[in-house]
């Protein structure tokens, strides 16, 4: 057993969620799903601006960092701020230390050419040298049009397509939507209420799942690929794991910490590079799918990049200064909340 880990990599994420922890109430109790991202999080992406786009990127990397994780898939939406946003992340992430995987979640929420909009900032970011895919929100809040353009850009730059399917019951035809396009590089995020099997690697949430009361996505019934992600509530992979087991034994009681462990490793399909970075931690067992899965409290001491260079040190972030990145992204939140 060693304290010594290669880099964890989120699957799924929101960076500029790292804001939203605060929040000030909605202006209605949501009861749904739906409601949920009305009163909260379609306020909250439609608020964002380029500052509060670096600043959450920024805190959001550098809490990942100080957990172990070295590299995010993220999937971003800011219609208010769309071009250039991915470069924004990219380039925070990147002063961090950290690898990130971007994606504009493009829909058609607010009309035809938001979505186009969206879809040229994916094409820009990659055709750019950029790392990522093409984002797309979710089927329901596209049209069928906009779904297919998605699909053969992605094609086009020989990318997938990063997009939430049937997470809520808003969005139970989306198999059937998406059956004809899907390919095996596409990122599925949730799946909670998908009736068909589609190609792909299937993003597990289970925290952001029981917070949003949309049901168990139930990723061991399902033949695909399963990577870990935390659909915006941080990054603290360790963390996600011990609850992504706890809910999968409660479905299944059979079940054993190695398969979520198995879905830590699928993460390095997205940044192989990771598994040659070295996380040192305060657990003696960090190797260990048996001994994390129970042991809460474990903490990244010390983080060494496969190029040698060490960017976390005894729990710090040595390329950037904690506290300035914190009060930084505290004047954002305290922006967007007053947008609010």
């Amino acid at each position: 057993m060693s304290n010594t880990t290669p880099g964890r990599v989120c699957g799924h994420h929101h960076l500029y969620s790292s804001l939203a922890r605060g929040m000030p109430e909605p202006p209605k109790q949501p009861l749904s799903f739906i409601e949920i991202l009305e009163q909260i999080w379609w306020r909250l992406d439609v608020a964002l601006d380029e500052e509060m786009i670096r600043w959450s990127a920024m805190l959001g990397a550098t809490e990942a960092l100080m957990c172990g994780t070295t590299g995010i898939v993220d999937h971003h939406e800011s219609p208010s701020a769309i071009d250039g946003s991915l470069s924004i992340i990219a380039e925070a992430c990147a002063e961090v230390g950290v690898r990130v995987n971007c994606a504009y979640g493009v829909t058609d929420r607010h009309g035809a050419a938001e979505a186009a909009r969206g879809l040229a900032e994916n094409e820009r970011f990659l055709r750019e040298g950029g790392r990522g895919m093409v984002g797309v929100h979710a089927a329901f809040t596209c049209r069928d049009e906009t779904l297919a353009a998605a699909a053969e850009l992605a094609a086009d730059l020989g990318v997938g397509v990063h997009i939430h399917v049937a997470e809520g019951l808003a969005d139970r035809d989306a198999g059937a939507r998406l059956e004809p396009l899907a390919t095996d590089d596409w990122l599925l995020v949730h799946c909670v209420h998908l009736d068909r099997a589609l190609p792909g690697t299937i993003a597990h949430n289970p925290r952001s799942n029981m917070n949003n009361s949309v049901g168990y996505g139930a990723p061991t019934t399902r033949p695909n690929r399963v990577v870990l992600g935390t659909d915006g509530i941080g990054a603290d992979m360790l963390e996600e794991a011990r609850l992504a087991y706890v809910r999968l034994r409660e479905f299944d009681v059979a079940s054993t910490p190695d398969t979520v462990w198995s879905w830590l490793e699928e993460g390095y399909r997205f940044f192989p590079e990771c598994r040659d970075d070295r996380v040192d931690y305060n657990y003696d067992h960090a190797d260990s799918a048996w001994h994390t899965a129970f042991s809460p409290g474990v903490r990244a001491l010390d983080v060494t990049l496969g190029s040698g260079e060490v960017v976390l040190r005894d729990g710090e972030p040595t390329r950037v200064d904690l506290h300035r990145v914190r009060a930084k992204a505290a004047e954002q939140s305290a922006r967007l909340f007053a947008k609010l």
